[in-house]
């Protein structure tokens, strides 16, 4: 079972307000706007779930309507593929190893009155003999006369279809107690649109996805003090993936600017375990 993924936000409630808005603009590119808001937020903005081979797996995702008008949604699942770069793509028609013919959902299309929320279940029933690894597929919520006319269309749908908007909840489930295999390779420094910016290198020999946590202290050249967060996206089973390094922001502040070199102590952490570091970055 060899499935891609790309990343999930932060959990929480995730939530588009926009004219002609979509979560997957960086793919999509530029969309025409519109006839209507797409006033719609989610919760959680992903989920990470175990189960075993021959068993189910029910959840509920709520869905928000913040708009003052009633409004239609339609539901459906959707494949990605994420490379160690950070690009992602999004696929309609089934990828190899897709694990979304084991996904049911409760309906197609949901109507929430203004200002209201609705719980929608979903269910995965892994099939019997199903090697150890990670099911990943995205549920798309969208507005729903784009999303039937992809249907309607088949298969092959494209995804460059205008929207009125979309959220996207990616769905990680651990089959049979597939887990992340994290170890750090090295540090260092690297252009990072057009900035020098400190990174961590990390590979997952693991069979499902895994992310870094946890801060490091830092001061920098003039002796600044403060806090550098590591980039929170996935790095999924096999890859190597280096993540920027970033400076935290204390309230509505912006983040500080630092002047290498600089240095830096504490632990990052992952879902086993964690990474004591004392760096230079010049």
């Amino acid at each position: 079972m060899k499935l891609h993924v790309p990343p999930a936000p932060s959990a929480g409630l995730r939530s588009a307000k926009a004219l002609g808005l979509t979560l997957l603009c960086g793919v999509l590119g530029a969309l025409p706007a519109l006839a209507g808001p797409f006033e719609v937020a989610v919760s959680p903005s992903r989920f990470e779930v175990s189960g075993k081979s021959g068993g189910r797996v029910g959840q509920a995702l709520t869905i928000h309507n913040i708009g003052a008008q009633p409004t239609e949604l339609a539901l459906r699942t959707i494949d990605w593929t994420y490379t160690p770069t950070g690009q992602i793509a999004y696929y309609d028609e089934l990828v190899p190893g897709s694990c979304r013919p084991w996904v049911t959902l409760e309906r197609k299309t949901v109507k929430i009155a203004a200002r209201s929320k609705l719980s929608f279940r979903f269910q995965v029933d892994v099939p019997p003999g199903s090697p150890r690894g990670e099911c990943r597929f995205m549920l798309a919520v969208e507005g729903v006369e784009p999303a039937h006319k992809a249907l309607v269309e088949g298969g092959n749908a494209s995804l460059s279809l205008p929207v009125s908007g979309r959220i996207a909840v990616a769905v990680y489930m651990a089959v049979d107690g597939a887990e992340p295999k994290l170890t750090m390779e090295q540090f260092g420094v690297m252009d990072i649109k057009g900035k020098r910016t400190p990174v961590v290198t990390v590979t997952n020999a693991g069979d499902a996805h895994g992310r870094i946590d946890g801060s490091l202290d830092a001061t920098d050249a003039r002796g600044l003090k403060f806090e550098l967060l590591p980039e929170g996206t996935p790095i999924l089973p096999g890859q190597t993936r280096t993540l920027p390094l970033m400076a935290r922001a204390e309230g509505n502040q912006a983040p500080p600017e630092f002047a290498l070199p600089l240095k830096a102590s504490g632990t990052l952490e992952w879902e086993k375990g964690g990474f004591k570091i004392e760096a230079d970055f010049k």
